[in-house]
């Protein structure tokens, strides 16, 4: 390595910082590396615009354009009333189904988004029982992202992992759907085996039980208010629906995930004759502005050789054992995950793994799997690991439950650690099956 490869990890090195202290906002720090990078001639514009997966940016903005539309239609805050009128104010029954229903539609959707519509009803049902409201909540943002792994657009990194490698929807849902249900049966039943005394039944208690029903018909009328236009949420729900059918059946049409969802959303803009400026707000520009700078610094690292170099001098020194290499890619990226962000920890790793499988064959895309596992479920571990856990414990704030780095630590570490191990056993059993 030369002097530019010195500039380049200097560089990458600074905008980590920057990120983790939050001095600057993600999408400037990622930026300006890139201009440093620029002015101190370590690449051109044109190597850099080339090292920008197009193809993760299009996916992205499809799929929050769709949401985006969605949210105006009152969907979200209709499914979330309508789980909490389920629950029957009961506790573990508001602990299994919110975490289920979560855990779902962050395996399609924004986990971000998921958080922001259903912690605010949680939090209203627990504090209105007497209960504690942060135990659910933490809980809520680990099923979020839990079910944010299971798919190909359910996660950054799964998305980042899929452009770049060129793996499937159904891929994604075949290898990682096992151990993510594993892992969020296994989440769910920690919390309720770590906290047993928030749990307790409420029938008997009459007077409970009213203030309960009570305090679901507040929630009704608060979040339900808004009229729901059959129609609009009609047209929005089939475009959906016609974007998933798509995802499944890649391998038959040819279509690539970022084609489908964003030919998707710009149909859904069309027959929903959306004021487009108003949709456009709800795209987070800031991310895609994040990504695209981390696109280009891991893609001047990997130009000058520092990627080639860690991968030869780190992960490559755990020989040639599958089982072995597997369980350092899980693990490394589920510990790095919970303290740093995820998605420049993957477009990093994302080289490194193909060095290793350019070393040493592992079947069935094993090592994918371990670095998708580890950088999604990874977030769990602390609540700076994932946007959901920081919005979460922000919205907790709001509502004047504020929680610790500590005392969230406490809650998330076991069952993130938990989940982890869970996978680890889901991935030797894939491994002695293939082998």
């Amino acid at each position: 390595m030369g002097p530019d490869a010195l500039i380049a990890i200097i560089v990458f090195a600074a905008v980590y910082v920057l990120i983790a202290f939050e001095w600057l906002n993600k999408a400037i720090a990622a930026l300006l590396g890139v201009m440093a990078l620029l002015i101190l001639g370590v690449i051109d514009e044109h190597a850099a615009a080339g090292f920008i997966d197009y193809e993760t940016i299009m996916l992205l903005i499809g799929m929050m354009g769709i949401v985006a539309v969605l949210k105006k239609t009152g969907f979200f805050a209709m499914i979330t009333v309508r789980i909490a009128t389920l629950t029957g104010g009961q506790p573990l029954r508001i602990l299994i189904l919110f975490c289920a229903v979560t855990a779902i539609i962050s395996a399609f959707l924004d986990n971000v988004t998921t958080v922001l519509i259903m912690v605010p009803i949680i939090i209203e049902l627990t504090r209105g029982m007497g209960l504690d409201p942060k135990i659910y909540v933490v809980a809520l943002a680990m099923a979020s992202n839990l079910g944010g792994t299971a798919t190909l657009v359910g996660d950054p990194p799964n998305i980042i992992i899929g452009s770049k490698v060129g793996l499937t929807f159904n891929q994604f849902a075949g290898y990682l759907f096992i151990p993510v249900v594993l892992s969020t049966i296994g989440v769910i039943a920690y919390f309720w085996a770590s906290n047993r005394d928030s749990f307790k039944s409420i029938n008997g208690d009459l007077t409970k039980l009213f203030s309960v029903q009570l305090l679901i018909e507040k929630i009704e009328f608060d979040f339900l208010t808004v009229k729901i236009d059959r129609n609009f949420l009609l047209k929005s729900l089939i475009c959906l629906g016609v974007a998933l059918l798509l995802f499944v059946t890649q391998t038959v049409t040819g279509l690539s995930p970022g084609v489908v969802a964003l030919t998707v959303a710009m149909i859904l803009f069309v027959i929903t004759r959306m004021e487009i400026e108003h949709v456009l707000l709800e795209i987070e520009w800031s991310t895609l502005l994040f990504f695209a700078g981390l696109f280009i610094l891991v893609g001047a690292m990997e130009q000058q050789g520092v990627i080639e170099w860690l991968a030869r001098n780190i992960f490559l020194q755990a020989g040639s054992n599958p089982y072995v290499m597997t369980l350092m890619v899980l693990w490394v990226s589920g510990i790095v995950s919970g303290f740093i962000d995820n998605i420049p920890f993957t477009i990093t790793m994302i080289p490194i793994v193909q060095m290793m499988l350019t070393a040493h064959a592992v079947p069935h895309h094993i090592l994918w799997w371990a670095l998708s596992l580890g950088a999604c479920l990874g977030g769990n571990l602390t609540m700076i690991g994932a946007s959901a856990n920081i919005i979460s414990a922000g919205l907790l704030k709001k509502y004047g439950h504020e929680i610790s780095f500590g005392e969230y630590l406490r809650h998330s570490a076991p069952g993130a650690i938990l989940s982890l191990s869970i996978c680890s056993l889901v991935l030797m059993g894939y491994l002695w099956i293939f082998i």
